[in-house]
């Protein structure tokens, strides 16, 4: 596995994490990033600003180039698995505490990031390989108009390009991650918009009211304007708040 710097061509030298270290004294927290592109390709705008967006408040930063169409599950989660192992197994080098690494995810790597922290691997403490002693379980989740599910409210570009034209039942509903929500599932901040016509905000709905079943601590914030795919959102006038609501509920969390 390889550490390079994206540039932003579908699959080149994947998997593999840019980072973006915090300097401090101190152990940091670190925050595995997710972008979205209907797991056909990786939405730039979702990377860099929100690696720069995490550095100011204290959280280094790690672009997970996961590999994406023509590859298909479980592919991306090995991928997502491979670099929550990573950044845990380096932490000391890096200078990050591993018990305060999360992922955020933005649509399609909203999906991704919540099957990471729906289909967790705890590891196994007597692998000979160090980097299979560690959880994949991330300590926190933001998803960000994430397509959660794989049934009827689904994209279908992303449910296509992960499990390809003719998906089993069986896959549909293992990849439906409202379904999985159990009481390991981390606490989770969603943001969506109601205008949000390629990814329904029912995504975030059905995923939060599984979390409430299952009394995990979760935020959800909803905003009436707003085409999908924001990103950091510096020019929507309700959406733009999102950073600074996120980062007072890392707070309250004791993430940062």
């Amino acid at each position: 596995m390889t550490e390079i710097r994206y540039e932003g061509i579908a699959n080149k030298d994947c998997p593999s994490l840019e980072r973006f270290l915090v300097s401090s004294k101190h152990e940091v927290p670190a925050m595995l990033i997710f972008q979205g592109g209907g797991y056909g390709n990786r939405t730039e705008r979702e990377g860099k600003p929100v690696a720069e967006w995490l550095n100011s408040i204290g959280i280094a930063a790690f672009i997970v180039n996961y590999r994406v169409a023509p590859y298909k599950h479980p592919v991306p989660l090995e991928d997502a698995k491979w670099a929550m192992r990573m950044v845990r197994h380096r932490a000391e080098e890096w200078g990050i505490d591993p018990n305060r690494v999360g992922a955020i995810g933005f649509s399609a790597g909203g999906h991704l990031a919540s099957t990471l922290a729906t289909h967790i691997d705890e590891g196994r403490p007597d692998a000979e390989d160090r980097m299979h002693q560690y959880s994949t379980r991330p300590d926190v989740l933001i998803l960000a108009y994430p397509v959660i599910t794989m049934r009827a409210l689904t994209h279908q570009g992303s449910l296509h390009n992960l499990l390809g034209e003719a998906p089993t039942k069986q896959q549909i509903l293992d990849l439906s991650n409202e379904l999985h929500v159990t009481n390991h599932t981390p606490p989770t901040f969603l943001w969506h918009t109601e205008e949000d016509q390629v990814v329904p905000v029912d995504n975030s709905f059905i995923f939060a009211a599984a979390l409430r079943r299952h009394n995990i601590p979760h935020s959800v914030h909803t905003f009436e304007q707003g085409n999908h795919g924001l990103g950091m959102a510096t020019d929507n006038l309700e959406a733009k708040i999102w950073p600074k609501l996120c980062e007072n509920w890392l707070k309250v969390r004791n993430f940062i």
